[in-house]
């Protein structure tokens, strides 16, 4: 089962997470980091979210096809679904068709004044 964590680290935390997985050969989780934990959950949205959850484990799926299943415009869909691309949470096949390539995702956000801005 792959997953993708989605969270909040400070870029020295990532850095040093970087460093870690380095020094001990262990591959990187799949993860995606804001810096500031609006941005993450400007990007989450409640739409989002349930376009992410239909496409977990899904395979490739068509535009209309992620509407359908969402049960919105394609229209609205389609900008949701270029936001999730453009900020590396999606991929786009060759083909055109959008693919979530986990099964799971973890949000892990920290609220905390490191992660404040």
């Amino acid at each position: 089962m792959s997953t993708l964590i989605i969270g909040n680290r400070t870029a020295e935390e990532q850095n040093a997470a970087i460093l870690t997985a380095a020094e001990t050969g262990e591959p990187a989780t799949a993860r995606i980091d804001f810096e500031r934990l609006e941005d993450g959950w400007k990007i989450l949205s409640e739409n989002r979210r349930a376009i992410l959850r239909i496409m977990a484990g899904a395979g490739p799926l068509g535009i209309r096809e992620v509407a359908r299943r969402v049960k919105r415009d394609v229209r609205a869909v389609h900008s949701d679904l270029t936001m999730l691309h453009r900020n590396g949470v999606i991929e786009k096949t060759a083909a055109g068709l959008m693919l979530l390539p986990y099964d799971v995702i973890r949000l892990d956000f920290t609220l905390d004044a490191r992660h404040a801005a």
